[in-house]
């Protein structure tokens, strides 16, 4: 299996390649050491390769800065995965390309399915949402894998944030009216390495869009008061600051957040097998962090 991963320098992307160092034929690209939005460069690099499988893990990821930043983030998260798209698909490789729950619009009840219309609310969503529609209409045999609330022992996310942040204050403020699912990325690259194995050994495989999370569904609140049960149980912090539930109004950021981002996993545990995201087991490792 050769398998060429983009943006191995994020949070899927070193799990991926720690996953897969021996395992596979691996070229992990960092943004400096291939810009994706460079199509010539893309091109190149995949026809000098071959893979079988390309994983596409790079995105612009900081949401509030894309509000500013909207041609930098369009180009990256659109214009990159159609160019990537179209070199997988001109040596009839796969492309698994991973997408959020920011293209929805968060104000629904229930979980949101592959099926339910898409309406992202801000420019980091909007962006994401052209990159999947790129990726759909320039690859046949494409993964489009929309996942939430990502953690992991490497990059920037809630889990570090918190831990920090009950370091230096005896009290929190944090958002309890927004639901979701926490998704460890070491799960998600679990779940793009049982595709790509599926993918192949020649089985087959029902390409389109997927949803991976993490369950049980929680509010930020939730989230931040299992972070530091676990901060505190595996010593990490000496006590819990006290957390303070506030609403999204109280917090008021550059970008809309979804109220809701819950994530349904039917199809994916349907058609591959693949169970939700335990985010309380991963939890445990939180000495790590």
């Amino acid at each position: 299996m050769k398998i060429l991963i983009t943006g191995a320098n994020g949070q899927v992307g070193q799990a991926l390649v720690n996953k897969l160092q021996g395992k596979a034929e691996l070229l992990a690209v960092t943004r400096e050491q291939l810009d994706i939005t460079n199509e010539a460069k893309v091109k190149a690099q995949v026809q000098a390769f071959l893979p079988d499988v390309i994983i596409n893990a790079a995105a612009y990821t900081a949401v509030d800065k894309a509000e500013q930043e909207q041609e930098l983030a369009h180009h990256i998260n659109a214009v990159g995965p159609e160019f990537l798209a179209k070199a997988a698909e001109s040596i009839n490789a796969a492309l698994l390309h991973i997408s959020t729950d920011y293209v929805f619009a968060g104000d629904m009840q229930g979980s949101y399915s592959e099926q339910d219309l898409t309406n992202p609310q801000g420019v980091y969503g909007a962006t994401k949402l052209a990159g999947e529609r790129a990726v759909a209409e320039c690859c046949s045999k494409h993964i489009i894998l929309r996942t939430a609330w990502v953690f992991h022992e490497n990059g920037a996310n809630f889990v570090k944030t918190m831990l920090r942040l009950g370091k230096e204050r005896d009290s929190l403020g944090v958002v309890a009216d927004q639901f979701g699912g926490p998704t460890y990325a070491s799960d998600i690259a679990d779940a793009l390495i049982q595709i790509a194995q599926c993918i192949t050994s020649g089985q087959p495989t029902n390409y389109g869009i997927y949803h991976f999370s993490g369950l049980p569904h929680v509010s930020w609140f939730e989230f931040a008061t299992a972070i530091f049960d676990s901060a505190v149980k595996y010593q990490l912090l000496s006590k819990k600051p006290q957390l303070n539930p506030i609403t999204t109004a109280d917090f008021p950021t550059p970008a809309k957040r979804p109220v809701n981002s819950k994530l349904n996993c039917e199809k994916i545990q349907r058609e591959f097998g693949i169970t939700p995201s335990n985010w309380q087991l991963a939890l445990e490792r939180i000495e790590d962090y």
